[in-house]
C-alpha cells in the first residue's frame, strides 16, 4: 500500500479449505467425465447420447459453479463490493444457463426415447431446485445488484437470500444424489449389488459430491470468514440509507 500499511491478508485457514475446495470440484467434474465416458458412451448432442449431457452439466452448473458462486464474498474479501456482486451474480447466472442445457438434453432425450418425464422423485426435486434457484437468481439481482430496493427492504430481504442460497446448493447436491442412484439401478441393478467398477465410481462420485457440499458449508458458515464491509461500504450504505428512506444516518 502507498501508506506503506502491510496488504489485507485472508484469515487463518481460509485458503486452504477454499483451495481443498476446489480440488474436490474438479475431481468431481473428472469423475463424472470419467464415467460418462468410460461406461456410458460419451455425450453427443443429436444421438442416443444425448441424455448424458445431463448429468455433466448438472453437476457442473448446480454443483460446481453454484458452489463456487457461494464462495465469491469469501475469497474476495477486499475487492469493491459492487464487482464481488457482479462476479456472484455472474457464476449464479453461468450456472443456470449450464443446467438449463442440461434440462433440454433430459427432455429432448425422453421425448426421443419415448420415456416419460417427471415421475421421479429426482425429477420432482431437481426441477424444483432449478425453479427455486431461477426465482432466487432474479430475485438477488433485482434486490441488490440494480437500484431501486430500499435499504430497509434490502436489510429484511438479505438473511433470506442467504438462508435459501445455501438451502438451495444442498438441495442441488440431494438432487444429483437421486440421479446418480436412478441412473444405476436403470442401467447396471442387475449387477450393481456385486461391487461392480461402475457402480463403485459412480458411489464415488456422490461422496465427492458430499464432501464438496461440506467444505463449501463449512467455509460458508465459519463467522470469522465472512467478507468483513469496507469503510467505503459503510459510507455509501448510509448514504444510501439517507437516500432511499428520508432520514439522517444516525436517525
Amino acid at each position: 500500500a502507498m501508506d506503506g500499511a502491510p496488504p489485507p491478508t485472508s484469515p487463518t485457514g481460509l485458503s486452504a479449505y477454499v483451495a481443498v475446495s476446489q480440488l474436490l470440484g474438479l475431481t468431481l467434474l473428472a469423475t463424472t467425465g470419467a464415467w460418462l465416458g468410460r461406461y456410458r458412451g460419451g455425450v453427443a448432442w443429436h444421438s442416443p447420447l444425448q441424455f448424458n449431457a445431463h448429468p455433466l452439466c448438472m453437476v457442473l452448473g448446480m454443483v460446481f459453479l453454484q458452489g463456487d458462486a457461494l464462495l465469491v464474498y469469501r475469497v474476495f474479501r477486499h475487492e469493491a463490493k459492487r464487482s464481488t456482486k457482479a462476479l456472484h451474480a455472474l457464476l449464479h447466472g453461468l450456472a443456470l444457463a449450464i443446467a438449463l442445457v442440461g434440462i433440454i438434453a433430459v427432455f429432448e432425450s425422453h421425448r426421443t426415447k419415448g420415456i416419460p418425464d417427471m415421475y421421479s422423485l429426482h425429477s420432482w426435486c431437481g426441477m424444483a431446485t432449478f425453479v427455486l434457484y431461477l426465482l432466487q437468481w432474479f430475485l438477488g439481482c433485482g434486490f441488490f445488484l440494480f437500484p431501486g430496493a430500499s435499504f430497509s427492504l434490502r436489510g429484511w430481504y438479505k438473511p433470506q437470500h442467504i438462508f435459501f442460497g445455501i438451502t438451495l446448493f444442498i438441495l442441488s447436491i440431494a438432487s444429483c444424489l437421486l440421479g446418480i442412484t436412478e441412473m444405476l439401478l436403470f442401467k447396471i441393478s442387475d449387477s450393481y449389488s456385486h461391487f461392480v467398477p461402475e457402480g463403485i465410481l459412480a458411489n464415488t462420485l456422490g461422496v465427492l459430491l458430499v464432501a464438496f457440499g461440506l467444505v463449501v458449508g463449512y467455509v460458508l458458515t465459519r463467522e470469522e470468514w465472512k467478507r468483513p464491509p469496507l469503510a467505503e461500504e459503510l459510507a455509501l450504505s448510509m448514504d444510501f440509507k439517507t437516500l432511499t428512506e428520508g432520514e439522517s444516518p444516525g436517525g
